[in-house]
């Protein structure tokens, strides 16, 4: 009787086995289509990348820079400009 018993639960170790990797399997696989879908409608509905919006914002904040540091030069100038005119 023992050696039926160990038989039964030796074919249901098995049967479990086989259904985790089956299940895992079919993770695997809905996981690969929820990410390929997701990134098709991202995609399609014209979302900028994040390396693309951290390059824009480096880009604006170089212009902001370079804008701060040109009125700067220009109302230096004017105040020369209104100097010499005295």
């Amino acid at each position: 009787m023992t050696r039926t018993t160990n038989g039964f639960f030796d074919e249901a170790a098995r049967l479990v086995t086989s259904a985790i990797g089956a299940a895992q399997g079919v993770r695997d696989e809905a996981k690969t289509i929820i990410r390929t879908q997701t990134e098709k409608v991202l995609s399609q509905m014209d979302i900028v990348r994040r390396e693309e919006f951290e390059a824009v914002k480096a880009m604006a904040e170089k212009a902001r820079l370079e804008n701060e540091k040109l009125s700067k030069q220009i109302e230096d100038l004017e105040i020369k400009l209104d100097q010499t005119e005295s």
